[in-house]
């Protein structure tokens, strides 16, 4: 997945960065939701324009149009709706991060709007903010879990054989894979037993944020699902070697 689309200039989130995504010949693209004060979601990282554009304040505090007059970095680019990303390019898969509470309702109402359910994975730290937009959605979704259900599969990956099964099952119920770092406060995460503990009740396991070819090459030799990149040439390099690029 290219991470934020695909930008060297570090237009991230921006439609040139999702372009540049699709010309590489990307399907899966990662990004973020936040919701401005009257309701419209964007997609966008950060819950402040203050980092990435030329102007500042909270997205919650500020209304659509105050939002669409930021500019990203020194070029034209502006922040972009999450129905503009998914109506540009109809066949794009987005793995959608839920930033805010703010953003749960918006964001059910725009999926909702653009029927999108069957290209969208909806992910958040926050379990509860992913079990908030399934609620309100009328057909199903593919969701990864959060930290917390994350943490309970990581405890139950080490049980004994006869009880991690049903323990596992129970922990992931309604939730279809994990997204987790490497490693995280220094315990590594994606190991070959949390690997074949996901595998074994059929959940997907992705890893963020992978930019280096060397870790690429270990993590696929290790059989994990997905990696998720700000390297996205990168990446395609290392599948193309590998004969897994399609």
């Amino acid at each position: 997945m290219a991470h934020r689309g695909f930008s060297p200039e570090g237009l991230e989130n921006t439609m040139v960065a999702f372009e540049a995504a699709g010309r590489l010949g990307y399907r899966y693209v990662e990004t973020d939701v936040h919701a401005t004060r009257d309701g419209t979601v964007v997609a966008f990282h950060d819950d402040t324009l203050d980092r990435l554009t030329d102007r500042v304040g909270r997205i919650t505090d500020l209304s659509w149009r105050e939002v669409a007059r930021a500019r990203i970095g020194r070029s034209r680019e502006s922040v972009p709706l999450l129905e503009d990303l998914l109506g540009t390019w109809p066949e794009l898969r987005l793995n959608i991060d839920v930033k805010s509470a703010g953003a749960i309702l918006p964001l059910a109402r725009a999926l909702e709007r653009t029927r999108a359910h069957e290209r969208v994975c909806v992910a958040s730290f926050s379990d509860q903010r992913r079990r908030e937009v399934l609620m309100r959605l009328t057909r199903p979704v593919v969701t990864s879990a959060g930290q917390t259900t994350a943490a309970r599969f990581r405890a139950a990956a080490a049980l004994p054989a006869l009880l991690r099964t049903t323990v596992l099952t129970r922990v992931m119920a309604g939730v279809d894979g994990l997204q987790v770092p490497v490693r995280h406060a220094g315990v590594e995460v994606v190991t070959p037993s949390t690997l074949a503990a996901a595998h074994e009740i059929g959940t997907f396991l992705h890893v963020w944020t992978v930019n280096e070819a060397a870790e690429m090459h270990r993590l696929l030799d290790l059989g994990v699902d997905g990696i998720v990149t700000d390297r996205a040439d990168l990446l395609r390099d290392v599948l193309t070697s590998r004969g897994q690029w399609a």
